[in-house]
Protein backbone atom coordinates (compact mmCIF):
# COMPACT_ATOMS: atom_id res chain seq x y z
CA UNK A 1 0.00 0.00 0.00
CA UNK A 2 1.40 3.64 -1.10
CA UNK A 3 1.20 6.21 1.87
CA UNK A 4 -0.22 9.42 -0.22
CA UNK A 5 -0.91 11.45 3.02
CA UNK A 6 -0.56 15.37 2.64
CA UNK A 7 0.51 17.25 5.77
CA UNK A 8 -2.89 19.66 5.18
CA UNK A 9 -2.91 22.97 7.16
CA UNK A 10 -5.98 24.16 8.04
CA UNK A 11 -6.28 27.63 8.90
CA UNK A 12 -8.42 28.96 11.99
CA UNK A 13 -8.22 31.59 15.06
CA UNK A 14 -7.92 30.41 18.74
CA UNK A 15 -9.38 33.16 21.21
CA UNK A 16 -8.05 32.78 24.31
CA UNK A 17 -9.35 35.44 27.05
CA UNK A 18 -7.77 35.12 30.16
CA UNK A 19 -6.83 36.87 33.25
CA UNK A 20 -4.26 36.56 35.49
CA UNK A 21 -2.82 37.53 39.02
CA UNK A 22 -0.43 40.61 38.54
CA UNK A 23 1.18 39.50 42.23
CA UNK A 24 2.10 41.59 45.83
CA UNK A 25 4.59 44.06 44.02
CA UNK A 26 2.56 45.02 40.85
CA UNK A 27 -0.51 44.93 42.26
CA UNK A 28 1.08 47.53 44.63
CA UNK A 29 2.55 49.63 41.70
CA UNK A 30 -1.36 49.73 40.26
CA UNK A 31 -2.92 50.30 42.70
CA UNK A 32 -0.42 53.41 43.41
CA UNK A 33 -0.95 54.80 40.08
CA UNK A 34 -4.92 54.03 40.23
CA UNK A 35 -5.49 55.06 43.88
CA UNK A 36 -3.11 58.19 44.74
CA UNK A 37 -1.35 58.84 41.69
CA UNK A 38 1.91 58.11 42.46
CA UNK A 39 4.44 55.71 40.79
CA UNK A 40 6.21 53.75 43.01
CA UNK A 41 9.36 51.89 42.56
CA UNK A 42 11.39 49.37 45.40
CA UNK A 43 15.14 49.87 46.63
CA UNK A 44 17.42 46.93 46.43
CA UNK A 45 18.77 46.39 49.78
CA UNK A 46 21.53 44.76 47.33
CA UNK A 47 23.19 47.59 45.49
CA UNK A 48 20.37 50.24 46.58
CA UNK A 49 19.07 51.02 43.22
CA UNK A 50 15.59 51.97 43.12
CA UNK A 51 14.02 49.94 40.45
CA UNK A 52 11.01 51.07 38.66
CA UNK A 53 8.63 50.00 37.77
CA UNK A 54 8.32 48.27 40.72
CA UNK A 55 9.68 44.45 40.78
CA UNK A 56 9.86 41.83 43.44
CA UNK A 57 13.16 40.80 42.75
CA UNK A 58 16.57 42.91 41.62
CA UNK A 59 17.29 41.65 38.24
CA UNK A 60 21.18 42.17 38.54
CA UNK A 61 21.53 41.10 42.57
CA UNK A 62 18.91 38.38 42.39
CA UNK A 63 17.48 39.62 45.94
CA UNK A 64 13.69 40.15 47.08
CA UNK A 65 13.34 44.05 46.35
CA UNK A 66 11.99 45.43 50.13
CA UNK A 67 12.17 49.33 50.39
CA UNK A 68 8.80 51.02 48.91
CA UNK A 69 9.75 54.68 47.37
CA UNK A 70 7.83 57.32 45.52
CA UNK A 71 9.62 58.47 42.18
CA UNK A 72 9.05 61.28 39.75
CA UNK A 73 6.09 62.34 38.58
CA UNK A 74 9.18 64.08 36.49
CA UNK A 75 12.39 62.93 34.47
CA UNK A 76 14.36 62.88 32.11
CA UNK A 77 13.77 61.82 28.56
CA UNK A 78 16.65 59.32 27.43
CA UNK A 79 15.26 58.19 23.94
CA UNK A 80 12.36 57.48 21.86
CA UNK A 81 10.94 56.33 18.81
CA UNK A 82 8.18 57.70 16.88
CA UNK A 83 5.41 55.46 14.96
CA UNK A 84 3.73 57.02 11.71
CA UNK A 85 1.98 53.80 10.50
CA UNK A 86 -1.27 53.05 12.62
CA UNK A 87 -1.76 49.55 13.86
CA UNK A 88 -4.42 47.88 15.39
CA UNK A 89 -2.87 47.11 18.89
CA UNK A 90 -1.52 51.39 19.26
CA UNK A 91 -3.06 53.03 22.20
CA UNK A 92 -3.42 56.30 20.25
CA UNK A 93 -3.83 57.08 16.80
CA UNK A 94 -0.41 57.75 14.70
CA UNK A 95 1.72 59.71 14.80
CA UNK A 96 2.33 58.37 18.35
CA UNK A 97 5.66 58.35 20.31
CA UNK A 98 7.18 56.05 22.87
CA UNK A 99 9.31 57.00 25.77
CA UNK A 100 12.50 55.34 27.83
CA UNK A 101 12.37 57.98 30.57
CA UNK A 102 14.55 58.01 33.84
CA UNK A 103 12.15 59.11 36.23
CA UNK A 104 13.32 61.42 39.43
CA UNK A 105 14.51 59.41 42.03
CA UNK A 106 14.52 56.32 39.97
CA UNK A 107 17.73 54.03 38.67
CA UNK A 108 15.94 52.60 35.86
CA UNK A 109 13.73 53.79 33.23
CA UNK A 110 10.41 53.26 32.31
CA UNK A 111 9.17 52.67 28.58
CA UNK A 112 5.71 54.96 28.21
CA UNK A 113 3.40 57.02 25.61
CA UNK A 114 4.77 60.51 24.99
CA UNK A 115 2.03 63.27 24.01
CA UNK A 116 0.50 66.24 24.60
CA UNK A 117 3.31 67.47 22.02
CA UNK A 118 4.06 67.71 18.21
CA UNK A 119 6.06 64.51 18.01
CA UNK A 120 8.82 66.77 15.59
CA UNK A 121 9.47 68.76 19.61
CA UNK A 122 10.43 65.62 21.00
CA UNK A 123 14.23 65.82 22.15
CA UNK A 124 16.77 63.26 24.14
CA UNK A 125 17.62 64.60 27.17
CA UNK A 126 14.31 66.83 28.07
CA UNK A 127 12.32 67.18 30.63
CA UNK A 128 8.81 65.45 30.88
CA UNK A 129 6.06 64.95 33.26
CA UNK A 130 3.23 61.71 33.95
CA UNK A 131 -0.29 62.89 32.93
CA UNK A 132 -2.73 60.32 34.67
CA UNK A 133 -5.56 59.56 33.22
CA UNK A 134 -8.90 60.91 34.58
CA UNK A 135 -10.41 57.07 35.24
CA UNK A 136 -8.17 54.56 36.28
CA UNK A 137 -8.38 51.14 36.26
CA UNK A 138 -5.43 50.09 37.98
CA UNK A 139 -3.09 49.53 34.74
CA UNK A 140 -0.09 51.06 33.63
CA UNK A 141 -2.21 53.23 30.81
CA UNK A 142 -3.59 55.34 34.37
CA UNK A 143 -0.59 57.09 33.24
CA UNK A 144 -2.21 58.22 29.97
CA UNK A 145 1.12 59.68 28.73
CA UNK A 146 4.18 61.73 29.62
CA UNK A 147 4.58 65.45 28.38
CA UNK A 148 7.14 67.73 27.88
CA UNK A 149 7.87 69.96 31.10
Amino acid sequence: MNDTRENMILPGKVDLPFSYSAGKTASRFFLGLRDHKKILGKRCPGCQKIIVPAQLFCKECFVETDEWIEVGPEGILLTFTVVYRAGKHQPISTPLAYGIIRLDGADTSIIHLLGETDVSKLRAGMRVRAVFSERRKGHILDIQCFRPV
